[in-house]
């Protein structure tokens, strides 16, 4: 393995560790502030936290290619606020583990993406992939009568949009300045949530006090940092690559609702995310462009 893929992979792990104990945080945040709220501030304390980088970085040789920089940011951006704000509305209803698995499906949804665009030919372990995917959030979000619950079909829908930010971050994150590009995309996500808040939320002070802690966590390092480590990681990895080491975030989740916010899975459900992640890795080990 080339130095560079192994720095970029070690890179996506790293995001994949703090995003996955980021459902933590949204979870807790939803216990004193509403969803859009709880994004739009912790998305302000994420584009604040790169200033300090793009400062630094304004003399540099890659701060200088700005062309197409804002209405890519803007355009992935959006994308971001739609997956962002559909996991998030999504917790309100479903627990840390369930999302960060469910939402780990872009992983399956990215090789398909892929196949629309760029008329690629699906592989044998994409389709493999998929039925133990989709058997696996059967086990995992079905209940006994046959209904999916709410929060786990939001969940699904903002895994379909991280996928399709996914694959637009694979395109762009050679063409700009890698703080730049996401402090557009955080910008965008920021407006678009407070903007949301403004007319169906209400702001409270001692409300969002008490969620110092989590809304750190969840702008600084889930945003601010793991957003930009994102693109600087997918870099030198292309999109399915960087789709196996990312969709760990959901071992991470699960890890993260057990210790911290005592989740415990059944058994059906344990299964079911096991089925889920077997089909997240096969089909991208062995999904061919």
């Amino acid at each position: 393995m080339k130095t560079g893929t192994f720095k970029s992979d070690f890179i996506l792990l790293f995001v994949a560790i703090i995003w996955g104990f980021a459902f933590v945080a949204q979870r807790i945040g939803m216990d004193h502030v509403g969803p859009f709220t709880f994004n739009g501030l912790r998305f302000v304390l994420g584009c604040l936290s790169l200033l300090p980088i793009i400062y630094f970085q304004r003399n540099s040789p890659s701060a200088k290619t700005n062309t197409g920089l804002i209405k890519s940011g803007i355009i992935s951006g959006i994308f971001l606020f739609l997956g962002i704000s559909f996991q998030q509305v999504g917790l309100v209803y479903t627990t840390a583990g369930k999302a960060g698995f469910i939402t780990g499906l872009y992983v399956i949804f990215v090789p398909f993406l892929n196949l629309f665009f760029k008329q690629d030919k699906t592989g044998l372990g994409t389709w493999i992939g998929a039925v133990l995917a989709c058997i696996g959030m059967f086990l995992l979000s079905v209940t006994n009568n046959m209904r999916m619950e709410f929060g786990d079909v939001l969940v699904l829908f903002s895994a379909i949009c991280f996928a399709f930010h996914l694959i637009i971050i694979g395109r762009w994150s050679n063409r700009f300045n890698t703080a730049k590009l996401s402090l557009v995309q955080c910008m965008v996500c920021a407006f678009l949530s407070l903007l949301v808040a403004m007319v169906f939320e209400t702001f409270i002070l001692a409300d969002i006090l008490k969620i110092t802690i989590p809304l750190l966590y969840g702008g600084v390092l889930s945003v601010g940092v793991a957003y930009s480590l994102q693109i600087y990681g997918q870099k030198n990895s292309p999109a399915s690559h960087s789709a196996i080491l990312l969709s760990l975030e959901a071992v991470f989740a699960a890890i993260g609702g057990w210790l911290i916010l005592n989740e415990i899975l059944s058994g059906r459900a344990f299964l079911g995310c096991a089925l889920m992640l077997a089909g997240m890795l096969i089909s991208q080990l062995y999904y061919k462009k």
